[in-house]
């Protein structure tokens, strides 16, 4: 999947040279996703890396039905490729597939955003939580998962930004 991401970004610098304005932010947004998608692969597939992150709960959940892993690392990858795609293919339905782009970066920045705040902020004693909690969770979702889905988030707008088309280009 990152060799696919790597590839992906090189194509998006033209024949001659020159980079276009997309690359760096939707490439940055492409990397987080993926990112996230390749660990859900992973741990779709038995992988027991960075697990204790999600904490005991969520291995208790899913366990015995690693299976709903794969759908959901498919909508991360999906989710992190489509929008350098679409860029790449100068915004085909333009107003439909930015608006999806700029839905799924407000969600990725108002979760991710959110949640590493009030993550960090149970974990320095800020908040205390009124029951117990899992530190491991905690210190996973605050320092690693939701800053990368802050950073796609952020990297998915500016994307978005930077490739904007003035209203009497828009047909």
């Amino acid at each position: 999947m990152l060799a696919a991401l790597a590839i992906t970004v090189v194509r998006v610098i033209d024949p001659l040279g020159r980079r276009r304005r997309l690359s760096r932010w939707l490439a940055l947004a492409a990397l987080a996703g993926a990112l996230h998608a390749a660990i859900t692969l992973y741990w779709a597939f038995g992988g027991k890396g960075l697990l204790w992150t999600m904490g005991e709960s969520f291995i208790a959940k899913f366990s015995d039905v690693l299976w709903v892993l794969f759908p959901l690392a498919l909508l991360k990858g999906l989710g992190a490729l489509m929008p350098i795609w679409l860029a790449r293919h100068n915004w085909p339905v333009y107003r439909l597939s930015r608006f999806v782009c700029l839905a799924g970066s407000t969600v990725l920045i108002l979760w991710g955003g959110t949640n590493t705040l009030v993550g960090n902020a149970v974990l320095c004693g800020a908040i205390h939580p009124s029951g117990e909690y899992d530190r491991s969770a905690m210190i996973g979702h605050a320092w690693i998962w939701d800053p990368l889905f802050f950073v796609w988030g952020v990297g998915l707008a500016a994307g978005l930004w930077a490739t904007r088309r003035s209203s009497r280009d828009v047909q």
